[in-house]
């Protein structure tokens, strides 16, 4: 009997070499569905990763203006500034002002030429447009001025002087020899280009003549202002 289980056992479990199988081997776990694929996320710190800061690049091209925005409130105001430095003097020619008053507190006697009247006391002298040296005022802004002379007369003396443009007589101041001494005047209007002169002439010595003053009172005045500057 036992002989027959042995020969028994390998007929059952092998198969017979002339037969091919007639199904595929299979395990006990193939009727289980596969395990599910898995994803794997990758997470990356960038703040570990994070490297120097660069240069800085160059400045690229302005944008189009944007829209006017609306006035701001105004301000409070601020403390007073301190007062600045006098300019410079302007240019002659812009002023529109010129005069001048001045007194004399000597006689003077004719001699054997013309002599100017010059003139020791400023009453007023603008812009320094009359020459206390010469006599003389010089014109720097160019217009219509007035003149105007007064005289004290000596007594039982001529008094025989030109108001003078330039070397030009334009109006005499004249008072015969008497007894009285008075007081004698004489004014005029003349038109003025820039640099021309307006003096006080002393006739000279082919007749006695003279004009009055002292060391006290101021006898003898000159004067002249600007009426209308002009366009010379």
């Amino acid at each position: 009997m036992w002989l027959f289980l042995l020969l028994l056992v390998p007929v059952a479990c092998v198969p017979s070499p002339s037969r091919p199988l007639t199904r595929p081997c299979r395990r006990c776990c193939d009727h289980l569905e596969p395990p599910a694929a898995t994803e794997v996320h990758t997470i990356i710190n960038m703040t570990i990763l994070k490297g120097d800061k660069g240069d800085r690049g160059e400045r690229g091209t302005l944008g189009k203006p944007g829209l006017e925005g609306t006035p701001g409130f105004r301000g409070p105001f601020g403390p007073k500034g301190s007062k600045g430095q006098a300019g410079a003097p302007g240019d002659a020619c812009k002023t529109t002002h010129s005069s001048f008053s001045v007194g004399r507190r000597k006689a003077l006697h004719s001699v054997d030429y013309y002599q100017p009247l010059v003139f020791d006391t400023v009453f007023v002298n603008l812009l320094g447009h009359f020459n206390m040296f010469k006599g003389k005022f010089y014109c720097s802004v160019p217009g219509v001025y007035y003149f105007n002379v007064n005289i004290h007369t000596w007594n039982f003396k001529e008094t025989y002087l030109h108001l003078m443009h330039n070397d030009e007589e334009q109006v005499i101041l004249y008072a015969q020899p008497s007894e009285r001494s008075i007081m004698q005047s004489q004014s005029v209007l003349l038109d003025l280009a820039a640099g021309d002169e307006v003096w006080v002439r002393l006739y000279k010595r082919e007749r006695e003549n003279a004009v009055y003053s002292d060391d006290v009172d101021v006898y003898i005045t000159f004067n002249g202002y600007l009426v209308a500057p002009g366009s010379h």
